[in-house]
């Protein structure tokens, strides 16, 4: 039994992809995971068009695409946006992840 569960995503997040016009430009917000950072894993995030095989998430008008290798490390995962001190940028709160490191785009399972 596959318990795989979508990731979801906050109004926040398509809120910023609203402002940043992605939608009309046919782009979508593309979660990846890849092999690699210091923690194992990495997030790959960018604009991007969806794919045919892709999990489409949609919100507001927007989408958020991710791609079937990545989904079931993003099962259950939150994609938002956040403002900080530091600067904005989307962020994932990942379940699964068992440690990450402190640049918040590596993790390992």
């Amino acid at each position: 039994m596959d318990l795989t569960l979508p990731p979801k995503v906050t109004d926040r997040a398509f809120a910023r992809l609203a402002e940043i016009g992605a939608g009309t430009d046919g782009k979508a917000l593309r979660v990846a995971v890849e092999g690699g950072g210091c923690s194992g894993f990495q997030y790959d995030i960018s604009l991007d068009a969806p794919e045919a095989d892709d999990l489409v998430l949609e919100g507001q008008g927007q989408k958020v695409v991710v791609d079937k290798v990545s989904l079931p490390f993003l099962s259950n995962a939150v994609i938002d946006f956040t403002e900080e001190l530091i600067g904005a940028r989307f962020v994932i709160e990942n379940p699964n992840a068992s440690s990450s490191c402190g640049c918040g785009v590596s993790f390992s399972m």
